[in-house]
């Protein structure tokens, strides 16, 4: 593929040619891997539904968070390639087994590939809303080549401070680069649109926080609402699990505590946030994270 001769898909612009089998930063070539496939019940309620979402998790990333919830697949140790062919297939077998959406989770490095697969989907009869979801380290132009495939933008925002961003994901300029690409994400959704507690079209940006970090975490919020208003819903997340690599960062070793996550959910009620999701219970555990060596779902 043309866009992968030099890739500069995603912020990092590694400019390698991922079509003679190098790996770009992401640690992928251009050949599509995916981890999983199958109905995820764990999305946020308007998204899972009661059918589960059709998720299909793409091995390799473009951040590589040194926390990262799903770091089996992040860092391409697992995982199956498949042409695209098989990939719009695997679309439609999600969507006759009753996905209210096809979700496309860590999908950046393989846009062009999923722009094809997804056409071709669609014109063999793939109708339910497509979701992206993503750490949000994105370009707008390569977001613009999706403009008119995806309904529901699922970004994450996960720092303010740029020195956080820098430790944890190597990227001190996250958050102007993440902002962009919502910005771009509203742009191309327009306001939410929900249909039987479903959303068909729409942004929620997912803020997961991190331990000892309620600070950045009330700023990350504040800025989303001054910015966005009501035409996004924010998701603050508590499910922050401190996995085995998690030794070299002791300050964030741990879970985070009822009252830090309480903390910043009652700042985002007195600045007036309405359209949010909140979790509740023990969600930091390791049940929530797909086990990726179990099998691939329906592949």
């Amino acid at each position: 593929m043309k866009l992968l001769e030099n890739c500069k898909l995603c912020p990092r612009q590694c400019g390698v040619d991922r079509n003679t089998g190098v790996n770009g930063y992401c640690g992928m070539t251009a050949e599509v891997k995916i981890a999983r496939a199958s109905l995820h019940m764990w999305e946020e309620p308007c998204i899972s539904g009661t059918n589960g979402s059709g998720t299909v998790f793409f091995t390799g990333c473009p951040m590589k968070c040194v926390f990262c919830q799903n770091r089996q697949i992040a860092i391409g140790s697992t995982g199956m390639k498949v042409s695209i062919k098989r990939l719009a297939e695997i679309f439609l077998e999600l969507q006759k087994k009753g996905a209210h959406n096809i979700n496309l989770v860590t999908p950046t490095h393989y846009v062009p590939q999923i722009v094809e697969a997804l056409k071709s989907a669609k014109q063999k009869g793939l109708f339910i809303p497509i979701v992206y979801n993503t750490g949000s380290y994105e370009k707008v132009e390569t977001l613009r080549l999706l403009e008119g495939l995806v309904d529901v933008w699922l970004p994450d925002c996960k720092y303010f401070d740029k020195e956080l961003a820098a430790r944890y994901s190597n990227a001190a300029d996250y958050f102007e680069v993440a902002n962009t690409a919502i910005t771009e994400m509203v742009r191309q959704a327009g306001d939410p649109v929900f249909k039987d507690g479903l959303m068909k079209r729409g942004v929620i940006v997912r803020h997961m926080i991190l331990p000892g970090q309620t600070r950045d975490s009330k700023r990350v919020i504040e800025e989303l609402y001054r910015q966005y208003g009501d035409r996004i819903y924010i998701s603050i997340m508590n499910q922050y699990t401190p996995l085995s690599q998690m030794e070299k960062f002791p300050e964030i070793n741990r879970k985070v505590t009822k009252r830090e996550y309480d903390k910043v959910v009652d700042y985002a009620i007195s600045i007036n946030v309405e359209n949010a999701f909140i979790q509740e219970g023990e969600t930091a555990k390791e049940s929530f994270i797909p086990d990726f060596e179990s099998g691939i779902g329906i592949l």
